[in-house]
Parts: C-alpha cells; structure tokens; sequence
C-alpha cells in the first residue's frame, strides 16, 4: 500500500483520510508484529479513540514489540518504564532536585513526560506506584510538590501485565482497570505465522525490523479529531446502554461495567468506523469492540473461576442475546 502524503499539523482530515493513514501505519506494523491482525488495529483504535491500552498476555508474544512499533511508526516520543517492586511514584512522575548552580528546587521531568509511555509489567509495583499513573492517564497531567504539570498531547499509555504470574505482583484495581479505554489479548502464533516470523529474522540479519516513522504528534491529533466526525444515531446509543446495562444484570456478574464503558463503546466504534474509511458507526462496529472494552469492567463472581469463565466469555454471550439496532447503511463518504 503506498503511503499517503504527510500533511502539515494544523490541516484536517476528514474520517476516510484518517482511516487512510490509519491503515499506513498499520501496514507498517505488520512489517515487523507477526502474529494475528486483532492486536494492532485494536491497538490503533485505542490511540484513534484518544485512550489507554493494556495488553495482557504470556511473556515473549510481542507486547513490548508492538507498543515501541506504534511510537516509531506515528511519530511520536517514547519511553519505557520497567515495573518493579522497589519501584517509586517519583520514579514515573519525576521530583524536585537541589541545583547547586542555581540554589534552587528544579522540576526533572520523569518518563511519564512523553507522548507514547510503555508501562512494562505494571502489575509488578505495589498500589502506591501504580496509582501514580492514575493521575495522568485521567487528566494527562502530573501533580508534584504542589504545582500540576500538563503532560505532552498527545498522551498514550501501553500497559502491559502478565496474567499468570501471581507471586510478586499486585493485581491492579477496578478503578485503575477502568481508566485503559481497552484490553488487548495477543495469543500465540500458528505455526505458519511463527515459520514466517524465524524466517523473517533471518533474512533481515538483525534482531528487529526497521520502521518508517509515517505520522507525528500533530497528525495523531487530527486523526482523532476526525474520530468526532463519525456521527451516531440514537438508536446505537440505546444498543450501548442496553449491552452496558446487560453486565449489571447478568448472573455471573458481581460488579458491572460503570457508564465509562459505555463511553469507551461509542469512541472505539466510531474510531472502527474510521478504519473502515466511514463516517457513520453501525452495530457491527459496536459488536467488534464489546469485549475489549468491557470484559476488563466487570468483575464476576468468585466461584466462577471453577468453571473456567471469564469476563470475555460473559461479554460475547452479552452481544449475543442483546437484540442489535438494524441500522441502514448509507451511501459511502466520497474521498
């Protein structure tokens, strides 16, 4: 696929031109993510939809891979924070140092300072630590020592957590699980996906490709104006209320999705719609981002655990019974 041209920061885009440099940077990805499509456009829709991504899954599938991918491709600045025990609120956020030329207090700015921050293993520093990330992936600003710092726009966090590591870790709360916009799973490779991956490696002679950077900050940012674009009929708001309501009321579900999931729906749906190069969000949109935006959000009922069902199986059987709007589709948005 050709790239589309780089437009100067300021210009608009319309959903369908979005939705094409969207598709760019995916092609991009590829190039160096082996593995299912799922994780990267899911990945793509989160930073669209203007929110926070946690990727959890197995060591080694390629979580890391695919967050520093995004930073390169889009242009953006990247830094990485490894998630350890001993690991300090001041650490992330920075803190004020004694400069001796100067005898004054200076701010030195922490890794959170960035516009893409990969949050390694975040499930392996205690609560305190955690929650200092709250802050900033709410408002993208840092409180310290009494003064509010705006954070860079924009702003993305790349979590990744290990689910089947229990010793020394810390589970992360609902209220910090309800700030990523989604939860992606990355799964193993099939066997022809991982021969491809072996042989790729070896013709490269390197141990990773190299990307092209095809976007920067200030088209992220037009890209996601473009996301409000995407208009939604009422009767699609009336479906994501019905299925948000569903977890409240369903038997296996001890605590529901709360109404950001609702919110979190209706962006992630329009941001697909971008990727389909439309300007209009339709139930399948809806239907194709529900686990990933709500199986995160509900908490079920502790005996489930028995019989091997997740928040994932719940929400699929959710989209299943909850009867989907017939929306008609329109004529096609012109280039």
């Amino acid at each position: 696929m050709t790239s589309p041209q780089p437009i100067p920061d300021h210009a608009a885009l319309t959903p369908r031109q979005a939705g094409e440099r969207a598709a760019a940077v995916l092609d991009e990805i590829r190039t160096a993510v082996i593995g299912a499509a799922e994780p990267p456009v899911l990945v793509m829709l989160g930073v669209l939809a203007g929110g926070h991504v946690l990727i959890e899954d197995l060591p080694g599938l390629g979580k890391t891979l695919l967050a520093r991918s995004f930073a390169t491709a889009l242009g953006l600045d990247f830094s990485r924070v490894q998630f350890t025990p001993d690991l300090l609120p001041s650490d992330v956020t920075g803190a004020p140092f004694y400069d001796r030329r100067s005898a004054d207090m200076v701010f030195r700015p922490g890794p959170v300072f960035t516009h893409l921050l990969l949050a390694d293993e975040i499930n392996r520093t205690p609560p305190k630590t955690q929650a200092a990330l709250l802050e900033a992936m709410a408002e993208s600003q840092v409180s310290v020592d009494g003064s509010t710092r705006a954070l860079p726009d924009p702003f993305v966090v790349i979590a990744t957590a290990n689910p089947v590591e229990y010793e020394g870790t810390y589970s992360l709360p609902e209220a910090q699980l309800d700030r990523f916009l989604l939860r992606v799973r990355m799964g193993y490779l099939t066997a022809p996906q991982e021969a491809c991956m072996l042989r790729a490696r070896i013709d490269r002679a390197a141990p990773e490709a190299v990307l092209r950077t095809l976007s920067g900050p200030g088209e992220v940012l037009a890209m996601r104006a473009a996301v409000e674009d995407v208009e939604v009929d009422d009767d699609l708001l009336d479906y994501v209320v019905a299925l948000v309501a569903a977890t409240r009321d369903h038997p296996h579900v001890q605590v529901g999705a709360s109404p950001r999931g609702g919110l979190a729906l209706v962006q992630l749906a329009r941001a697909r719609a971008v990727l389909d190069l439309r300007d209009y969000a339709t139930p399948e949109d809806v239907k194709s981002v529900a686990v990933p935006a709500l199986a995160h959000r509900v908490t079920l009922k502790p005996e489930l655990w028995v019989r091997q069902i997740d928040g994932d199986d719940v929400i699929r059987e959710i989209v299943r019974a909850v009867p989907a709007p017939q929306t008609l589709p329109r004529t096609p948005v012109a280039p």
